[in-house]
């Protein structure tokens, strides 16, 4: 279990950490998003029965974890006091300026989307086809196509005028 566990890691690692970063409410929490989904990914690893594929198990456990991590902070927000003033830069941050304001902007845009557009969003940025898309959400794939058409408008609507 333990190696294939690992491949499971190796392979998807990265669509994990993209994940994490769309979920994540400050520049610390994508690391904390991305342990708690490989805990997830391990303590379930044992009752996947392979009616869907790794690919979507995985994405729905961290869609999961993203979504519930997202809630826990929004219903935390009235307890506790965030102190945004600090700024946490990581010391391995070598993104290109530009780069980041676009994908600061791309991430504000997207939390204004309701949740199971964010989730449909997210999928679509990790290139999945309507048809895997469709077996992650449980959604119709002809859904899925009205919703992403809609999805797109919006965020155009949204990021042109941050961009400009």
């Amino acid at each position: 279990m333990t190696q294939k566990f690992e491949d499971i890691l190796e392979v998807n690692k990265e669509k994990i950490y993209r994940i994490c970063r769309i979920y994540a409410v400050d520049p610390i929490e994508p690391q904390d998003l991305f342990q708690e989904v490989v805990f997830q990914i391990w303590k379930s690893l044992p009752s996947f029965k392979g009616e869907a594929s790794v690919d979507t198990w995985v994405y729905r456990i961290a869609l999961n974890v993203g979504q519930r991590s997202r809630l826990e902070v929004a219903r935390d927000q009235s307890k506790k006091v965030r102190l945004d003033s600090i700024l946490f830069l990581p010391a391995d941050n070598h993104e290109n300026e530009a780069q980041e304001l676009r994908y600061q902007a791309l991430r504000t845009c997207i939390k204004l989307l309701k949740e199971t557009d964010q989730s449909l969003l997210v999928l679509y940025l990790e290139d999945l086809p309507y048809k895997a898309m469709a077996a992650v959400t449980g959604l119709t794939e002809n859904h899925i196509a009205v919703k992403m058409k809609r999805i797109r408008k919006l965020l155009f609507d949204c990021i042109a005028p941050k961009l400009n």
